[in-house]
């Protein structure tokens, strides 16, 4: 059984401030440790629940996160920025089940730790045929356009809330309570990792539903500010619809998923914006 896993930062134990997820900061170090350790938590669950091949996406910011050094010898690692799919390069339809570890909940979400959007400082709010997703959402409809089910979803209580909401009864993990956007009541992560070791092996046993959102995609993207909107309307295609609004209609997931990204990457031009994921 092929898995798939893709791995934020934010959503993991003990991660509240963006000290913890910068890399320009001391403590980065320490929670890119913790980011790997609970990753090896999720992939010793699935082999125990029967994986027999895993692979790991890189998921967080420049997206070069997890030290390869210290992660399970079984798995594979794609790491490094610049991916077309992003959090979901290297899905496909030999994948039979999706675990999202380190998640963080949507832009807007209250007490979500860390919460945001793909880009917090670029995007406010993103829907696909007029459902708002956040990560989750978007990447879950990836792997979905794939026939394939997220059967796992870790992070804080916010995310595994909005998780439920959107795919139903899956196996869900809360690390940590937000209290604020950047404070938390937080799991201890040895137990932190033993739940979602023991999640993972439970779901990876289970039959998940795939999230299809059904083609064609309207995706329409709020931005915080009229310039991002400017610069994200020069995609081919796109339709503004207000000062902060842009649409646009994709024939698939993939390139709905792509002109996303380049929306994203366009309007972060508009002034000093930091690395996609980094919030």
């Amino acid at each position: 059984m092929n898995v798939y896993i893709s791995v934020d930062m934010e959503g993991v134990a003990g991660v509240v401030t963006r000290d913890h997820v910068a890399s320009d900061h001391k403590e980065y170090e320490r929670f890119r440790r913790l980011m790997t350790a609970e990753t090896n938590a999720a992939i010793e669950g699935a082999l125990a629940g029967g994986a027999t091949h895993i692979l790991v996406n890189d998921s967080h910011g420049g997206m070069a996160n997890i030290l390869i050094e210290e992660l399970h010898p079984a798995a594979e690692l794609i790491s490094g920025d610049r991916k077309p799919l992003g959090q979901m390069q290297g899905i496909g339809p030999e994948v039979k089940a999706v675990l999202f570890i380190g998640y963080h909940s949507r832009q807007r979400t209250g007490a979500g730790v860390r919460a945001h959007t793909v880009s917090g400082n670029v995007i406010s709010e993103v829907s696909l045929n007029g459902i708002v997703v956040g990560e989750t959402g978007l990447n879950a409809a990836m792997a979905g356009a794939h026939g394939v089910p997220v059967v796992l979803v870790a992070g804080d209580k916010a995310v595994t809330e909005e998780a439920r909401a959107l795919l139903g009864e899956i196996e869900t993990v809360a690390v940590k309570e937000g209290i604020t956007w950047a404070s938390a009541r937080c799991l201890h992560p040895q137990v932190a990792q033993r739940m979602i070791r023991e999640a993972a092996e439970r779901a990876v046993k289970a039959k998940g539903k795939p999230f299809v959102v059904p083609p064609p995609i309207t995706l329409r993207a709020v931005f915080h500010q009229p310039g991002q909107a400017d610069m994200a309307s020069w995609i081919p295609g796109s339709q503004r619809l207000d000062g902060v609004t842009v649409e646009y209609m994709g024939p698939d997931m993939a390139i709905v998923y792509r002109t996303l990204l380049a929306m994203i990457q366009l309007g972060g031009q508009t002034g000093p914006h930091r690395p996609m994921g980094v919030q």
